[in-house]
């Protein structure tokens, strides 16, 4: 651009490039303003929502945690599950309280129910940890119900490490109710090694070793 010598000429410049940017100008000043606003008022919204989601599920975790569930407690529980899972499917919260749903329908005696929820967690959650669990837990539920091959077939699906000596002592529960025994104690011995490996907490499984003649086997 030609220097500006006077006064006039930097006026009239100033205006013509006003003239052909100042709407631009304008429009974007107010867009990075709303933007900012946008995103604050939205990480307001999630944190008030994860605050809520966190409220609900320390009220389903107490009433989950009474000796026996019953009653207006039963239904209550329930209902936290419900609004916890419509509401806040996408959290960390909606798992766990899919896991609550499981325990609280085989306290409620509805296996198929229970069975249900645990499915629904293997099939929708990303966290596979709770992946995990709910295959564990989903193993062992088919188990007590006499199907001891759709057990095994769980369990093998996938249960992560940080859950290896309850995979373990679950796996020889299941192989026992297969008849197979030398496999059946393999697992426990398993089972016992990972809990003192680990600190994985097992309980009952020396017991079961020496049932199955293995008295030398200890922790």
């Amino acid at each position: 651009m030609a220097e500006l010598r006077t006064e006039e000429e930097q006026l009239e410049a100033l205006k013509r490039w006003w003239k052909e940017n100042g709407t631009s100008l304008i429009v974007g000043v107010v867009i990075a303003v709303v933007a900012v606003v946008g995103w604050k008022a939205w990480q307001s919204y999630q944190a008030n929502q994860a605050e809520a989601a966190s409220m609900r599920y320390q009220q389903l975790l107490t009433l989950a945690s009474r000796p026996t569930l019953e009653g207006d407690a039963l239904a209550e529980a329930q209902r936290l599950i419900g609004e916890i899972s419509d509401t806040h499917g996408d959290t960390l919260y909606a798992d766990l309280a899919t896991l609550i749903e499981a325990r609280v329908a085989i306290a409620d005696g509805d296996l198929a129910a229970a069975s249900g929820a645990l499915e629904a967690l293997i099939e929708n959650t990303q966290r596979d940890y709770l992946k995990g669990l709910a295959r564990l837990r989903l193993a062992r539920l088919q188990l007590a119900e006499g199907d001891a091959e759709a057990a095994l077939a769980s369990l093998e699906a996938g249960v992560p490490d940080a859950l290896g000596a309850q995979r373990a002592d679950t796996r020889g529960d299941i192989l026992l109710a297969l008849g197979r025994e030398d496999d059946a104690r393999e697992a426990y011995q398993t089972a016992l090694n990972l809990s003192q490996e680990t600190g994985q907490p097992v309980y009952g499984v020396q017991l079961k070793l020496d049932n199955l003649g293995a008295e030398d086997a200890t922790l």
